[in-house]
């Protein structure tokens, strides 16, 4: 279902978009390609009339987004939900080195540039087509293409995000893009997961196969070491509840992979909803949301950011971020959804 969800200033139209599949059903934004809402079923009771979740418990919305257009205009910083890029994360400095050139970019983070910047693709509007397979409407396919020199980046870059509810109602997106000159690209989606529909998400349990992450300075820049969990407060190889105090990329067991692999679960024993993440991504970024700030309370939702790590084109040891032209960046993460 496609619906008018608001305008933008200039007159540009933002549309809504709604997949349901195996008692999923998600929100798709034009605006930012933000994931504006994901309901999914509990273990507990039946769901009323028109909810999703028919095959099992009561559904909830597990994601923090805002009711209307005017909410993500107003509150941009969180990025809730949004598809993030051309570079997910911090890049020190806003500057980095690529074949001998060095590249300025938007500063937005004290010095740094976080996210691809003022106008990250998180503030663009996507064209979006709607996918079909013999079972009906289960996927959208966003694209856009971001110029020669916007936010700073080199080279004409074509990229495509595909929205998918697989049969078992998981969300997969994947990640395409082209380039006609050397670049860096990195790639995610910014949700934050609640799994209980609301209050604090400290509470949930996670578990990541992560045996290292990478320290970082005031700034939040990583400092290239690769740093052993073992001992530390970074240490969810087994699961345990995440509180609160992270804003760090764990490096992910196995690097990049050709198809996705599970890295992590995150459970909440009220309600019973458990997620699991798969990814062909080397690291993921846990987030707490401590500075989560407007209608929302530090700590109501927990992000997790697949991507390739922080500052990779300033850290040659690090997994590469460089996309040369012939060459196609893909990348593709899978969400499911269960209860116990």
């Amino acid at each position: 279902m496609n619906e008018l969800f608001g305008t933008l200033s200039d007159g540009t139209e933002v549309h809504r978009w709604t997949l349901e599949r195996a008692g999923i059903r998600v929100r798709v934004l034009s605006y930012g390609g933000i994931v504006q809402s994901l309901e999914v079923p509990d273990r507990w009771g039946t769901p009323r009339p028109g909810e999703a979740g028919s095959g099992g418990g009561r559904a909830a919305n597990v994601v923090l987004g805002f009711a209307d257009l005017e909410g993500y205009l107003a509150h941009p910083e969180p990025y809730l939900g949004a598809l993030i890029g051309r570079y997910a994360n911090r890049i020190a400095g806003g500057r980095f080195p690529l074949d001998g050139a060095l590249y300025a970019l938007a500063r937005n983070n004290g010095p740094n540039s976080l996210h691809g910047g003022d106008g990250g693709f998180d503030k663009r509007v996507w064209d979006v087509t709607p996918l079909a397979d013999e079972a009906g409407p289960h996927g959208l396919r966003l694209s856009r293409v971001s110029p020669h020199g916007e936010e700073g980046f080199p080279g004409r870059l074509e990229v495509r995000a595909t929205y998918t509810l697989e049969p078992d109602g998981g969300l997969a997106i994947s990640y395409e893009a082209v380039t006609d000159a050397p670049t860096v690209v990195n790639l995610t989606n910014h949700s934050y997961f609640n799994l209980a529909g609301s209050g604090n998400a400290g509470g949930h349990e996670l578990r990541l196969a992560a045996s290292r992450f990478t320290p970082v300075d005031e700034d939040l820049i990583p400092t290239g070491e690769l740093a052993d969990v073992t001992g530390t407060r970074f240490d969810f190889r087994r699961a345990r509840k995440v509180g609160a105090g992270y804003d760090h990329n764990f490096v992910l067991d196995g690097g990049v992979t050709e198809a996705p692999r599970e890295v992590a679960e995150l459970y909440d024993p009220a309600s019973g909803r458990v997620m699991t993440v798969e990814t062909t991504e080397p690291g993921l970024q846990l987030y707490t949301a401590d500075h989560l700030g407007g209608p929302f309370a530090p700590g109501d939702g927990i992000a997790l950011e697949t991507q390739h790590h922080p500052d990779s084109p300033n850290h040659p040891d690090f997994p590469s971020t460089v996309l040369r032209p012939g060459e196609v960046f893909r990348s593709r993460t899978v969400y499911r959804f269960a209860s116990r």
